[in-house]
């Protein structure tokens, strides 16, 4: 196999819009509003990110405007109330944040998106210096990749490989990023690995797998 696993890196938007721990209420909204984003990381220094701050955190600020609350459900949501009369970045925000490395694969990030139910995640380094956003939208980039592209890639780095010597008896047809493969292969043991492999490859909506090997219906 040669060909390489996407990364979120490959994904990512590499231009990101933040702002620093002293930024007040109207100026995150402000900047959610104009670059129509849902979240934005908040960062220090030389851009390292210390937390991420979203709508759900802002609207704690409606939710409990004007509201008076027991003392009971005030000890329960605690953190809650605190943002709700919060007015910057540093304590409106979620933090520690929860970010993901540019090297990390697409699977790896659409498991942590969907753990902490987030949209999104800060693309840091080892240092924890951001470089780039990736959301949901972003992950489903690969699903974009023309059928052509992905029909050279089953050929090349799953049929090639599997079937070296029956590789011209198996025809490789991509529609929608629907793989479907079919022909008279030598090895009938090899034709679930070639499906499952198939299937891998980033881009791939599903798999039709019609080979076929002697002595096997």
């Amino acid at each position: 196999m040669t060909t390489q696993p996407f990364t979120v890196a490959d994904v990512m938007t590499k231009k990101v819009v933040a702002v620093l721990p002293g930024a007040d209420f109207k100026e995150i909204v402000t900047t959610m509003e104009r670059w129509k984003v849902t979240a934005v990381p908040v960062v220090e220094g030389e851009g390292r990110v210390v937390g991420v701050v979203s709508e759900a955190d802002l609207l704690l600020k409606e939710e409990f405007h004007g509201r008076r609350l027991g003392l009971i459900e005030q000890m329960r949501r605690l953190d809650a109330t605190a943002k709700a009369g919060s007015r910057r970045a540093k304590d409106l925000m979620t933090s520690p944040a929860v970010t993901v490395a540019p090297e990390a694969s697409l699977p790896q990030a659409a498991r942590l998106m969907a753990a902490h139910r987030v949209k999104r995640l800060p693309v840091v380094d080892a240092s924890g210096v951001i470089q780039g956003i990736v959301s949901r939208a972003d992950l489903l980039k690969v699903f974009l990749r023309p059928d052509d592209d992905l029909a050279a890639e089953v050929r090349h780095d799953v049929i090639e490989h599997l079937f070296p010597l029956s590789r011209h008896q198996v025809a490789v047809r991509v529609d929608g990023g629907v793989v479907t493969l079919s022909g008279e292969v030598r090895d009938s043991t090899r034709i679930p690995l070639a499906e499952r492999l198939a299937r891998a490859v980033e881009g791939v909506v599903d798999v039709r797998c019609e080979l076929t090997a002697p002595g096997r219906t």
